[in-house]
């Protein structure tokens, strides 16, 4: 088994049985730190203008969709499924190539990676975002090279994908190859790293490379720690490209020092990274990269870095959001009494949805089906569609954040016990 990656959202559903879902310069290498921020997690539910970048009404805007686009990219003797999502207009963009983690089980099962609040954030700042699903993934052809306990082969497969991948869009006249970085996430962390390692020096417009929590977890390999230090280690003598590593104090991945002696092996031969802890992160540091919530964690590290690589990193759109529906005043939000319809595992399920961070939403339909959803992109989008998996009647939205959003057409003359 590789890596386990934090599924993004989780919910709880049904009314009968609850059950949880849930010619570029290359810029001179920033240096071998390691950054102990010891930062804990804000107040979630910031919107982007709370965000670090005040946001000019007078920029272009780009519509909530993102501009996403599927394609396929040739990779030897098959193609890549790819999502792209861009800014409006001809480019040319400056580019980020993210590499995805892995779940267990069958690779092609796993569902296209989107990353919306990473790539929502790359948009706003005039970039084109690639997300290429690697060979055995998804709807991409090929089977899942694992290389059994050999994680730097592993790594070294892996980054094959990212190779073609920087090679296809670097001849598409929207990208600008001058201007490339190559990110990852978990098991992609590690596939960014390896690509630098060996790949990169066919790409000279990729000026860095950012690892948000990677590695890859192998439970059934005798030693998987010391063979997963020794991979980045051997990675290290061969990148020369700057990196920004970014790891959390609470993930459920790679516990105790695991992440530093990893860094301590990467950087022991000359490689030039700097590392950013940036201590807890809601009850797993491993999400950090695929919930909206964590822009405001990582974006401040990844424009520094950004800029120091000679990336632009000023705000070029205005990227239009999932609007919060307004407060109905339909009861107080711990009124667990008052949710309409559900019964006792609904209530229950409601009580659970109470004690989730703030950024997380409630449905309920007619018939008693229910659901709530926390973190990721849309909590709202996930809560209304895993709760309409359960029922023939629509659903709709109770609560949103801290607030209840209900409105009972049936009562308007009154509002629910408090």
């Amino acid at each position: 088994m590789a890596i386990r990656t934090w599924l993004v959202g989780c919910s709880m559903m049904c009314a009968l049985a609850a059950s949880l879902v849930t010619s570029a310069v290359r810029a001179e290498p920033i240096g071998g730190v390691r950054q102990s921020e010891g930062l804990q997690a804000a107040a979630f539910g910031q919107t982007l203008s709370q965000i670090p970048d005040s946001l000019d009404a007078g920029l272009p805007v780009v519509a909530n969709g993102l501009n996403e686009s599927v394609i396929q990219i040739p990779e030897a003797d098959i193609s890549l499924e790819t999502t792209v999502f861009k800014p409006d207009g001809a480019g040319p963009f400056p580019m980020i190539v993210f590499n995805h983690g892995k779940l267990p089980g069958d690779s092609h099962a796993q569902p296209r990676n989107r990353p919306v609040a990473l790539a929502r954030e790359f948009v706003r700042h005039g970039y084109v975002v690639v997300v290429p699903n690697r060979r055995g993934f998804a709807g991409s052809g090929g089977d899942y090279g694992g290389h059994g306990c050999d994680v730097e082969a592993n790594g070294f497969a892996q980054a094959q994908d990212v190779a073609a991948t920087v090679a296809y869009m670097s001849e598409q006249p929207y990208v600008d190859k001058t201007h490339m970085v190559v990110a990852g996430t978990s098991h992609g962390g590690l596939t960014t790293i390896a690509y630098g390692a060996r790949d990169a020096v066919a790409a000279p417009g990729v000026r860095g490379l950012i690892n948000f929590s990677g590695g890859l977890r192998q439970d059934e390999c005798a030693g998987w720690q010391k063979n997963l230090v020794s991979a980045f280690g051997d990675y290290g003598q061969n990148v020369r490209l700057p990196s920004l590593w970014l790891y959390g104090d609470n993930d459920s991945v790679w516990k105790g020092d695991l992440s530093v002696q990893m860094f301590a092996a990467f950087t022991a031969h000359g490689a030039r990274a700097n590392m950013v802890d940036f201590g807890t992160y809601k009850n797993d540091a491993h999400r950090l990269v695929g919930d909206r919530d964590g822009v405001q964690v990582w974006w401040p590290r990844v424009k520094a870095f950004l800029t120091q690589i000679g990336m632009p990193t000023a705000v070029q759109y205005r990227v239009s959001e999932p609007s919060l529906p307004s407060a109905t005043h339909f009861a107080d939000l711990d009124s667990v009494q008052a949710v309409p319809f559900v019964d006792e595992n609904g209530r229950a399920g409601y009580r659970n949805f109470l004690s989730q961070y703030s950024s997380r939403a409630f449905a309920v339909s007619d018939s008693g089906a229910w659901s709530w959803a926390e973190g990721g992109d849309d909590p709202m989008a996930v809560a209304i569609a895993s709760c309409q998996k359960q029922s023939a009647d629509p659903c709709r939205l109770y609560a949103v954040d801290n607030r209840v959003v209900w409105n009972d057409q049936a009562a308007q003359t009154q509002t629910a016990s408090r």
